[in-house]
Protein backbone atom coordinates (compact mmCIF):
# COMPACT_ATOMS: atom_id res chain seq x y z
CA UNK A 1 0.00 0.00 0.00
CA UNK A 2 1.60 3.32 -1.04
CA UNK A 3 2.14 5.85 1.71
CA UNK A 4 0.12 9.05 1.51
CA UNK A 5 2.52 11.98 1.02
CA UNK A 6 2.84 14.37 3.93
CA UNK A 7 3.56 17.21 1.57
CA UNK A 8 2.16 17.96 -1.89
CA UNK A 9 2.62 20.90 -4.26
CA UNK A 10 0.09 21.33 -7.07
CA UNK A 11 1.24 24.10 -9.41
CA UNK A 12 -1.75 23.72 -11.72
CA UNK A 13 -4.22 24.47 -8.93
CA UNK A 14 -1.81 26.86 -7.12
CA UNK A 15 -2.03 25.11 -3.79
CA UNK A 16 0.24 23.55 -1.22
CA UNK A 17 -0.91 20.73 1.05
CA UNK A 18 0.99 19.96 4.26
CA UNK A 19 -0.52 17.10 6.20
CA UNK A 20 -4.24 17.76 6.38
CA UNK A 21 -3.88 21.52 5.82
CA UNK A 22 -4.35 23.02 2.36
CA UNK A 23 -3.14 26.51 1.40
CA UNK A 24 -4.10 28.49 -1.71
CA UNK A 25 -1.38 30.60 -3.32
CA UNK A 26 -2.13 34.05 -4.73
CA UNK A 27 -3.46 33.96 -8.30
CA UNK A 28 -1.17 36.70 -9.65
CA UNK A 29 2.56 36.17 -10.18
CA UNK A 30 3.44 39.38 -8.35
CA UNK A 31 1.63 38.16 -5.26
CA UNK A 32 3.35 34.75 -5.36
CA UNK A 33 6.77 36.34 -5.86
CA UNK A 34 6.17 38.75 -2.97
CA UNK A 35 4.98 35.88 -0.75
CA UNK A 36 7.96 33.68 -1.67
CA UNK A 37 10.46 36.49 -1.13
CA UNK A 38 8.82 37.37 2.19
CA UNK A 39 9.04 33.77 3.36
CA UNK A 40 12.73 33.60 2.44
CA UNK A 41 13.52 36.88 4.19
CA UNK A 42 11.55 35.77 7.24
CA UNK A 43 13.34 32.43 7.19
CA UNK A 44 16.73 34.11 7.36
CA UNK A 45 15.53 35.59 10.66
CA UNK A 46 14.66 32.11 11.92
CA UNK A 47 16.47 32.62 15.22
CA UNK A 48 13.68 34.99 16.27
CA UNK A 49 10.47 33.71 17.90
CA UNK A 50 7.56 32.88 15.56
CA UNK A 51 9.79 32.93 12.47
CA UNK A 52 11.65 29.77 11.53
CA UNK A 53 14.20 28.38 9.14
CA UNK A 54 11.41 26.23 7.65
CA UNK A 55 10.26 29.36 5.82
CA UNK A 56 13.25 29.33 3.41
CA UNK A 57 12.37 26.07 1.59
CA UNK A 58 8.69 27.02 1.60
CA UNK A 59 9.54 30.38 0.03
CA UNK A 60 11.65 28.66 -2.64
CA UNK A 61 8.75 26.31 -3.34
CA UNK A 62 6.37 29.24 -3.84
CA UNK A 63 8.90 31.00 -6.08
CA UNK A 64 9.37 27.83 -8.15
CA UNK A 65 5.98 28.36 -9.71
CA UNK A 66 7.08 31.59 -11.41
CA UNK A 67 10.89 31.57 -11.63
CA UNK A 68 12.41 29.07 -14.10
CA UNK A 69 15.74 28.78 -12.27
CA UNK A 70 14.09 27.89 -8.96
CA UNK A 71 11.70 25.53 -10.77
CA UNK A 72 14.72 23.69 -12.22
CA UNK A 73 16.23 23.33 -8.71
CA UNK A 74 12.95 21.91 -7.41
CA UNK A 75 12.64 19.42 -10.26
CA UNK A 76 16.24 18.24 -9.85
CA UNK A 77 15.65 17.81 -6.12
CA UNK A 78 12.47 15.78 -6.71
CA UNK A 79 14.21 13.53 -9.25
CA UNK A 80 17.12 12.90 -6.85
CA UNK A 81 14.73 12.06 -4.00
CA UNK A 82 12.68 9.68 -6.16
CA UNK A 83 15.83 7.86 -7.29
CA UNK A 84 17.06 7.66 -3.72
CA UNK A 85 13.75 6.21 -2.52
CA UNK A 86 13.71 3.67 -5.38
CA UNK A 87 17.23 2.55 -4.46
CA UNK A 88 16.26 2.20 -0.79
CA UNK A 89 13.20 0.14 -1.68
CA UNK A 90 15.30 -2.09 -3.95
CA UNK A 91 17.84 -2.63 -1.15
CA UNK A 92 15.07 -3.43 1.33
CA UNK A 93 13.47 -5.87 -1.12
CA UNK A 94 16.83 -7.57 -1.74
CA UNK A 95 17.50 -7.75 2.00
CA UNK A 96 14.07 -9.24 2.75
CA UNK A 97 14.47 -11.75 -0.13
CA UNK A 98 17.81 -12.79 1.32
CA UNK A 99 16.27 -13.35 4.75
CA UNK A 100 13.45 -15.44 3.30
CA UNK A 101 15.87 -17.58 1.28
CA UNK A 102 18.15 -18.02 4.27
CA UNK A 103 15.28 -19.10 6.51
CA UNK A 104 14.05 -21.59 3.92
CA UNK A 105 17.52 -23.15 3.47
CA UNK A 106 17.86 -23.59 7.24
CA UNK A 107 14.61 -25.55 7.32
CA UNK A 108 15.71 -27.81 4.44
CA UNK A 109 18.83 -29.02 6.28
Amino acid sequence: MPKKPIFHFDAARAEIRVGSHQFQLPRHARGRIALGAGLIVGGTLGFLPVLGFWMVPLGLLVLSQDLPMVRRWRRNFVVRMERRNAERQARRAARSDGKKDGAASDLDE
